[in-house]
């Protein structure tokens, strides 16, 4: 192109589409003309309007010719401007300009000869077109489609057709190519979309589903069942017990931006998705709950580096919206009421704050009687630390000082874990260390009673290596281990037992951690992973470490697993005495009942699952103790014994 016939394109382009224009509406002036639609029949009319019409088609095909050059440079570089055939079929638009009714209404033939044939023809396009590309084409690429559609038909009623159509025509796609294939769509595609989170695609599911009788509701009920699914796949596979909680929140989150930006914040799915939780959360009993709290555990754990106090306090309150689905809280209570001993008895809690708010949060969601017990662990470890200023200043006024300094936690039995007793053998300056204190506290607090608890005590030991001095943070167990090496170079397995009275599985734990972890500061013969019966240790002088305190944690693999037996079967204990309880109070203040009411008021005030069996259990143990008798006439009724 020539740098002359460039400059003049945008000119040229402009007067020729003025030109057609003129010319049409000169054209077609005489159709909106009043004598002139009176002095035609309806068909001379639409012969006429033929006629003008094949006219203005092979002109116009004439003039794209003439300026083929002009179509094929300019126009199509500028992606903005219509082609020649475009503004020249644009242009005869105007037969109908915007707002007025199409001149076939005029002449009273558009209902009677068009409109009915032309949606009866539309339909059957639409129902085959339907039927094919369901088989044809994956889901976001036919909802692209049907959009195309309906914009292509919207333009269509502007452009050539009465307003009067645009309902039914629009129902018709809709109709055939929507409301016939709903439950082909969500099966074939839903899923996919959900998992691959096609937001795109759900909001343009959504917008369509929403034009069609009953595509809502049809929609909702297969994002329930997805949720109920997926979420079921995630809570019922033991295998994936490891990582439950972070993707149950991380599912949670994506169901909830598919809601909050898909579903227009609609209240039904949003109440839908909070019923899915709740009901794929409680088909496996306990388990979610118990490692919900684990979960919090680690979060609260002193170590844990990966947030901040503002981050921390959001995954908080995201997991209070999962702990709310759960059931059975009183698994969870007793998971993190023995993970809150650990985190306060061995100072490893991340934030005192962090700590206070989860506490709160627990509260305002279950009220004062769920977290008594937990806020009375936090007052027994102040006062204890009030206790033992107290302690530090009358052990200064002791004729006998002793070396080792003591710390006591006080801790109120109805509070804290239930922790099995034992017996272990204490050095004599501990145990004399230990009547000090008693004699000191019970001076103060005549009428109570101590027991001591060997499983929670910790020590930091002063110990001595050829590379230099080391300070050791280990537990009493590993203490009572460690001072023998003070009185002898080398013992046995069954030395050390005799010797410090620890629990064989206990002791082969400790020493495990001592001899065969990553800090051993014993050596075991013979070498091994495993400690065995007849195994030989000897301190390791050698020892080696870049730190100068080192905590050399206890092994408690096993100890876990057996934990969460006996913490779950004390949850389940303690419900036998709720029911009992509940039982009894129903019955002394109704006096007379019949099993299924009594049942029915179980229900209503038990805060956790149960099942009818075990209620009928509770009630027989109930009649065998006298607390209540069936009556003589009516076996399904009791009276209450007085």
């Amino acid at each position: 192109m020539s740098l002359k016939l460039k400059n003049i394109s945008p000119t040229l382009y402009k007067q020729l589409r003025q030109v057609c224009e003129d010319h049409v509406q000169a054209q077609i002036h005489q159709f909106r003309e009043y004598p002139f639609l009176c002095s035609l029949d309806n068909l001379s009319f639409l012969k006429r309007m033929n006629r003008c019409w094949q006219d203005h088609c092979r002109q116009t095909i004439m003039i794209r010719s003439i300026f083929l050059f002009l179509d094929r440079t300019y126009v199509l570089q500028n992606s903005l401007l219509p082609s020649i055939w475009h503004f020249g079929e644009s242009s005869w638009h105007a037969v109908r300009p915007a707002g007025t009714q199409s001149p076939l209404r005029h002449v009273g033939v558009y209902k009677d000869s068009f409109e009915e044939r032309f949606l009866t023809e539309t339909n059957r396009l639409y129902a085959a077109e339907g039927q094919h590309l369901m088989q044809e084409r994956d889901v976001p690429e036919y909802l692209h489609h049907v959009a195309r559609r309906l914009e292509e038909e919207n333009d269509r009623i502007v452009s050539y057709l009465d307003q009067s159509t645009q309902k039914r025509l629009i129902s018709c796609v809709e109709k055939q190519l929507l409301e016939e294939h709903m439950t082909a769509i969500l099966q074939k595609g839903l899923s996919t979309l959900l998992d691959e989170n096609r937001v795109t695609e759900l909001t343009l599911l959504y917008q369509l589903f929403s034009k069609v009788k009953g595509g809502l509701p049809t929609l909702l009920q297969f994002w329930r069942d997805y949720i109920k699914s997926f979420g079921g796949e995630i809570v019922c596979t033991p295998e994936k017990d490891k990582d439950m909680v972070q993707d149950l929140l991380d599912f949670k989150d994506k169901m909830d931006n598919v809601a909050q930006s898909c579903f227009a914040r609609n209240e039904s799915f949003i109440n839908a998705m909070k019923e899915a939780f709740e009901t794929f959360i409680n088909k496996r009993p306990n388990k979610p709950a118990e490692l919900i709290a684990k979960y919090v555990d680690s979060k609260l754990r002193a170590g844990n580096k990966e947030a901040t106090e503002e981050e921390l306090e959001r995954i908080l309150d995201k997991i209070m919206i999962i702990f709310r689905f759960i059931h059975g809280k009183d698994v969870f209570e007793a998971f993190y009421k023995k993970d809150l001993a650990k985190r306060l008895l061995v100072g490893k809690s991340a934030s005192v704050d962090a700590e206070k708010s989860m506490l709160s949060k627990l509260k305002h969601e279950c009220g004062a009687a769920f977290t008594s017990k937990l806020e009375g662990m936090f007052k027994d470890m102040e006062l204890s630390k009030d206790i033992m200023i107290q302690f530090k200043q009358y052990m200064q006024n002791q004729s006998e000082p002793s070396n080792i300094e003591l710390t006591v936690n006080i801790l109120t039995m109805g509070y804290w874990p239930s922790y099995t007793p034992m017996e272990v053998h204490l050095p004599t300056e501990m145990v004399k260390l230990q009547e000090v204190f008693k004699l000191f506290y019970l001076g103060k607090h005549s009428g109570r009673k101590l027991q001591w608890q060997p499983t929670l005590g910790h020590a930091v030991l002063k110990a001595e290596f050829k590379e230099g001095k080391k300070e050791l943070q280990v537990s009493l167990f590993q203490t009572l281990v460690l001072l023998m090496f003070n009185e002898g170079e080398e013992f046995s397995m069954e030395e050390i037992r005799a010797a410090t009275g620890i629990e064989e599985g206990e002791l082969k734990r400790t020493l495990q951690s001592l001899a065969c972890g990553k800090a051993r500061v014993l050596n075991k013969n013979p070498r091994g992973k495993d400690v065995e019966d007849g195994d030989r240790f000897n301190f390791n002088n050698d020892f080696k470490h870049k730190l100068f305190r080192i905590k050399i944690n206890q092994i408690q693999m096993k100890e876990t697993v057996e934990e969460q037996v006996s913490t779950t079967e004390r949850v389940f204990q303690d419900r036998q005495y709720q029911i009992d309880a509940a039982v009894v109070r129903i019955m002394k203040m109704r006096k007379t009942l019949s099993h299924n009411l009594l049942v029915s008021e179980l229900y209503n005030q038990l805060k956790f699952p149960v099942k009818p069996g075990d209620l009928k259990k509770r009630i027989e143990s109930l009649i065998d103790r006298d607390y209540m008798e069936r009556d003589k006439e009516t076996p399904n009724q009791y009276h209450y014994v007085a």
